[in-house]
């Protein structure tokens, strides 16, 4: 990534609502049950084809496929690499409600739209398993490579140069915290599993030209989830090895085609427990990234903007600041877009500010907070927020 030169520079953070055509035989794919691959191949260049042309329609500055192929942000990896053949009873309810006292356990929000809301969906909810890792990690279907060559295809068709593109790619530590192990006995060796199979999708998004966005909400969220009864030092710890993780998985990788995503889970509840970003800054600062994306738009981290003064982003880097959030259905008004970039700007320089929402829009397939329409005017405000804040800075 580059840093602004004339305007302030705009993005999203990967997964977008999915279209029905996609999602119907998406279900049907991570189901298990038959599906037209060719057909299913045919909807994705042409749904992926129409997102990226929209995306640049409306003022984008760095366009990614959606994660249109992929069930989730971070579970997609089951369907690629192997063998993830158990089962944990409860499935990710059972691993949240298993650290989360019951004086402290909140009910679930599902979205208040008909038209967005698919949680009475018993095809949907079963994507919601928690799978386990049965056996020695390796790649079982390399459909990675055919996003990487779906989303060049499609910049290509309006233009766009594989450096203007991204792709989302999960964490190693983020797999570690949704998929448990059951073949290996240490936190250590399942790191490492991982790492090294994650490594290869990494470098195939940057040699094809792209930057690639490592996503990791276990970074915060295993806080008060595995690591809940543990003592600080030791969350401190397993963050620790996590980022050695990740950075091996990196180490052959430009740091500038590296973006870093760090959030406190993509969902409308309080929020209460996230672990404070200037409790573990110091630590996001060592992954090996270009530049850092983090949630600031919502009301629980819109104030944290302030930690990044006295110079706190090491020189070189960019950071991208959530302006928008991803979970209300109100649309942000451009001014207060303008506003949340140029206190950061003020702070870091407003050449090295590229302005983002939160999170994702599509984290889970079928689960979505807003509609899709609102999806486009919160990236809309973005933009022209952004173009307000360019208007005052440069």
């Amino acid at each position: 990534m580059r840093p602004n030169a004339d305007h302030i520079q705009t993005t999203h953070i990967g997964s977008m609502i999915r279209p029905p055509e996609v999602l119907e035989l998406l279900v049907l794919k991570e189901a298990g049950e038959p599906y037209d691959v060719e057909e299913w191949a045919a909807r994705l260049d042409k749904a992926v084809a129409t997102l990226v042309r929209r995306q640049v329609d409306i003022g984008l500055d760095w366009v990614s496929d959606g994660e249109l192929s992929k069930n989730s942000f971070s579970n997609y990896v089951t369907q690629r690499l192997g063998p993830f053949d158990g089962v944990r009873p409860g499935g990710l309810s059972a691993l949240v409600d298993a650290a989360v006292p019951p004086d402290r356990r909140l009910p679930a929000q599902p979205s208040a739209l008909p038209t967005v809301g698919t949680w009475a969906r018993p095809d949907i909810l079963a994507l919601r398993e928690l799978r386990v890792n049965t056996g020695p990690l390796q790649w079982r279907d390399r459909e990675y490579r055919a996003d990487i060559a779906r989303l060049i295809a499609a910049g290509a068709g309006v233009g766009l140069d594989p450096d203007r593109l991204f792709m989302p790619a999960v964490a190693v530590g983020q797999v570690a915290f949704m998929l448990p192990s059951d073949h290996y006995t240490t936190e250590e060796a399942w790191l490492e599993a991982i790492a090294g199979a994650m490594a290869e999708e990494y470098r195939a998004i940057t040699d094809a030209g792209m930057t690639v966005q490592i996503d990791s909400p276990d970074f915060v969220m295993m806080r008060h989830r595995q690591y809940r009864s543990a003592t600080w030092p030791e969350y401190r710890s397993s963050i620790e090895r996590r980022i050695e993780a990740l950075n091996g998985a990196l180490v052959d990788i430009p740091e500038h085609l590296i973006r870093f995503h760090l959030c406190w889970g993509n969902v409308p509840g309080p929020h209460i427990e996230d672990v404070p970003l200037a409790d573990v800054l110091d630590l996001l600062l060592t992954v090996k990234a270009g530049a850092y994306s983090v949630e600031a738009a919502n009301p629980r981290h819109s104030h944290e903007w302030t930690l990044w003064g006295d110079g706190r982003l090491p020189d070189g880097k960019l950071l991208i600041p959530g302006v928008i959030d991803t979970v209300t259905q109100h649309v942000e008004h451009p001014e207060l877009v303008a506003q949340r970039i140029i206190d950061y700007a003020e702070t870091v320089g407003p050449e090295r500010i590229i302005a983002a929402p939160d999170c994702g829009f599509g984290t889970f397939v079928g689960l979505s907070s807003v509609a899709e329409e609102i999806m486009w005017l919160k990236l809309e405000a973005l933009v022209e927020g952004a173009r307000l804040a360019s208007d005052r800075l440069f």
